[in-house]
This record gives C-alpha cells, structure tokens and sequence, in this order.
C-alpha cells in the first residue's frame, strides 16, 4: 500500500510546493509556528484554485488549550461551512474538555456542520488524559484519522505510544504520525510505528527579495518559513522507498 504524505501548509505558496514535490494531501492552516490556526476565507479559496490535491482545512479559532466555549463553538462550525462551500475535501477538528477528555457535543456539532466532508481529530489528541479512551471516542464520532506525536514533543520522540495507537484502532481508523518529521528520521518512524500517513511541513527559509529595509527596525526580520519543493520530494522518496 502506498504511504500517504500529508503537508502542512500555511498558505498558497506551501500549498504549491506541497503538490509539486509528490505531497499526497494539504493541511492547510495559518500560524504554523504557533501551532496553526484557521486561515481566512481568501487563502482557502486561493489554495483551492492553486492546486488539485485534497485539501483539509484545520479548524482552530486561536492558539494555547483545546478548551471552547459556545461562541469559538459557533465560529469553528461557521469555518466549517465555509470550507464545505469552498470545495475542501475535509476539516481538522478537535476539542477538549477541562479535565483532558474529549468534548463530544463540540465535536459532534463541528462533525454536523462538515456535512459529508472528511474529518481528521487533530493534536488535541495529544493533550488527552486517557489515550486508548479518547482513541475509542474519536472512533466512535466516525472521524476519517487522528493526528498525533504520540503525546511527545515530536513523533520520532513518541513512536511507540503512535505503535501503541495503530495497533488499538486495528484499521478502524487512519493514524496520522506527525510533528518534527524530517529526512532524517522519517524512515524509521515509519518502521517503528507501522502506520500508513505522515504529516510534515518539509519547510525552509525564504530570504525576503526586499531591498529597502528600515534602519529602525534593525533586528526584525522580513524573512518566512514555507514548504520546500526539494524537502517535500525527499519525503516523498523515502515513503516510497519504505513500501
């Protein structure tokens, strides 16, 4: 079976190189270094006229907990809509209750809202008290996968509790590996957690093209992180060669 490779990206210009380098699907988002957030509606649409893979869209009205009260509720299942409206092929959910488990009435009324769209359960996952009990919650709220690190840092960091994951859902839903995946340890993570998808950013710098640059803000940098379409082939490459 071929090994998917989901990208994470935040905005148009990822999200083509994603495609371009052999990426098999698009998380898009905005914020990637604090955690991702949802991006706006004419990033969405833009993405989806750039390129031709699916795209998931993440769904996150701020950054810090999981925790939401009924107005960040309403917003996330309006992005949600939105999305739908705008030919997205899913969404990336999640939300916690305040003592680590998972809110199903948020995450059933985001489900509701999706209407037909897949549904990936993201990090939230991460930061759940129970593991193998929230994993069984998830499954039974119908969510397509769940992205995950195993509860670490990084995914190579918690391989073994990502094993641990693939081995309790038995195929009844997909295990996504991913946070701080990179050339360097893809191949074994793949080994070490028998999953099927990965998740990575494969980004590097870009040096802003700006001459101009205001002596007053010396120190501030015009500089950004996006996908790179050599790391993202690399990665690609290295699923391939693990089938």
């Amino acid at each position: 079976m071929r090994k998917l490779l989901e990208i994470a990206a935040d905005g148009v210009r990822s999200a083509i190189a994603a495609e371009a380098g052999g990426g098999d699907r698009i998380e898009l988002c905005a914020g990637l270094g604090e955690g991702g957030t949802t991006p706006s509606h004419g990033v969405i649409a833009a993405t989806r006229d750039a390129v031709n893979i699916p795209i998931f869209v993440l769904i996150r009205p701020r950054n810090g907990d999981f925790v939401y009260d009924a107005r960040e509720i309403e917003a996330m299942c309006s992005d949600i809509r939105d999305c739908a409206a705008l030919g997205c092929e899913g969404v990336v959910i999640g939300a916690l209750d305040a003592d680590g488990g998972i809110d199903l009435n948020a995450c059933r009324a985001m489900i509701d809202a999706a209407k037909g769209l897949k549904i990936t359960f993201h990090r939230a996952f991460d930061a759940v008290a129970d593991r193998a009990h929230a994993l069984e919650q998830i499954i039974g709220l119908s969510c397509s996968r769940v992205l995950t690190s195993g509860g670490a840092r990084s995914a190579p960091e918690g391989a073994d509790a990502i094993a641990d994951s693939v081995r309790r859902a038995a195929g009844r839903i997909i295990i996504l590996s991913g946070a701080g995946i990179d050339a360097g340890n893809l191949g074994e993570l793949v080994t070490r957690t028998g999953g099927q998808e990965f998740h990575a950013s494969a980004r590097s710098i870009v040096h802003s093209p700006m001459r101009y640059r205001n002596p007053a803000l010396e120190g501030l940098s015009v500089d950004w992180q996006d996908s790179d379409v050599a790391r993202v082939r690399t990665l690609r490459e290295i699923l391939d060669a693990a089938e």
